[in-house]
């Protein structure tokens, strides 16, 4: 999947997206990256409001475990069981979620436990990025079941 694809699959599938004018920067095996402006996303201190970024930081997360899945031949219903967010400073402009894997992560572990059991968790990280600073920090923790039918 490229990053127009996956950007077309996420304004049609996840109507959020496209209002907060999302745009799929970068699709890798390792990271998918999501770029967005701020006058959508905008709080009345006229930086991005905290809703957007975890908002962002979601989809970008939850599109690296889909791209992923997608790659395997897996089409997988993912669903986010649980996040946190840390503010590091405000983003007073257009702003970039650049998601990866966590480092204790295990890929193949996942896979196997989603074909044996049918259901699998595994944990992704992300950052907001604002002037090629960290401005927020996310991790999740994301499950897959089964099938998407």
């Amino acid at each position: 999947m490229d990053a127009h694809q996956l950007e077309a699959y996420l304004h049609e599938h996840i109507p959020l997206s496209r209002a907060m004018q999302v745009a799929v920067a970068r699709v890798a095996a390792d990271a998918v990256e999501l770029r967005a402006p701020l006058a959508p996303n905008i709080n009345h201190r006229e930086t991005l409001f905290g809703g957007s970024a975890s908002a962002i930081a979601i989809l970008a997360a939850w599109s690296l475990v889909h791209v992923r899945l997608r790659a395997e031949g897996i089409a997988s219903r993912i669903v986010i069981q649980r996040h946190s967010m840390h503010f590091d400073e405000p983003v007073a402009g257009d702003f970039i979620a650049r998601s990866q894997l966590e480092a204790d992560a295990d890929w193949q572990r996942f896979l196997a436990t989603l074909g044996h059991m049918g259901r699998a968790a595994i944990a992704v990280a992300a950052t907001i990025e604002h002037h090629g600073r960290r401005a927020a920090r996310f991790s999740g923790r994301f499950a897959a079941l089964g099938s998407e039918e």
